[in-house]
């Protein structure tokens, strides 16, 4: 599901329940938010917004999910067609989605997950794509209180809540508030770098669409229980996974929960306070 990620999407509708969370760098320097859904659905999603290239390979890894979304720039449509996935988006049929009438166009296009998943019976049940969990955080690391990945005309910050014992998530300088109360939480934060290059789509403003490559290889920060852990990340294929390496060579393993992924330009740097 593509969320909106601008101060005009908050609160959030259903995003407390996503297994993993991207965050995604678009035009003008703002982010999309793309969850992927599994182990719960929620009743609401949104606002939902709109596909971009960068989806297609992201996807992938996943076999043939649904992909629910409100739209695409039209030479996108092609290649979303072609894609290994089931289009559920808006383009395609109203069916499982709506108009929330107390938010403001065109924040306010909502998604019913179970109807749009009944629109793609055949779609992939979970499967491994790299992750590995394990309630023993690893050796090594160091201690954090917050960590910050920039983007030209946004941020996405993550501030340690020892209580809670999960990260604090702020979108764009704010708490990123969720519709069913409270704000949202990260059990584990990866900030992965990307290569990033211009797509080549562009919307009608000449607004270029960055090209975040997530197949092949890259440096990254795993966080959880407090910690930062430098990693390497590989993932040799579209439709393979994605690891997450130490020094030593051996897996870096995530807090069971919710995993936010971070999708960082590799000519930017991320901060650890």
């Amino acid at each position: 599901m593509k969320f909106d990620n601008t101060t005009f999407a908050q609160p959030h509708a259903g995003l407390k329940d996503a297994d993993i969370v991207y965050v995604e760098e678009v035009e003008y320097g703002l982010t999309r938010i793309a969850a992927v859904f599994s182990t719960t659905l929620p009743r609401i999603v949104g606002p939902v917004r709109s596909a971009r290239i960068s989806d297609i390979d992201l996807l992938a890894q996943f076999g043939k999910p649904a992909f629910a979304y409100s739209g695409s720039q039209h030479l996108l449509r092609p290649v979303i067609a072609r894609a290994s996935l089931y289009d559920v988006s808006g383009d395609l049929g109203p069916s499982g989605y709506f108009r929330d009438s107390n938010r403001r166009a065109p924040y306010n296009f909502m998604g019913k997950p179970a109807l749009l998943l009944d629109r793609a019976p055949k779609a992939s049940t979970a499967k491994d794509i790299g992750f590995v969990f394990s309630t023993t955080a690893p050796a090594g690391g160091k201690a954090i209180k917050s960590a910050t990945a920039p983007y030209p005309a946004s941020q996405a910050q993550f501030v340690w809540n020892p209580s809670a014992k999960s990260f604090d998530v702020r979108l764009n300088g704010k708490a990123a508030r969720a519709a069913e109360g409270g704000t949202q939480h990260a059990t584990t934060v990866v900030l992965q770098y990307v290569r990033q290059t211009d797509s080549g789509y562009h919307d009608k403003y000449s607004g270029h669409t960055p090209k975040l490559d997530t197949v092949g290889t890259g440096k990254a920060w795993v966080l959880r229980d407090g910690m930062a852990y430098p990693v390497t990340w590989s993932r040799p294929s579209p439709t393979g996974g994605t690891t997450f390496t130490g020094a030593d060579g051996q897996v870096v393993a995530f807090a069971p929960g919710q995993v936010w992924v971070a999708l960082v330009n590799n000519k930017s740097k991320v901060t650890l306070a």
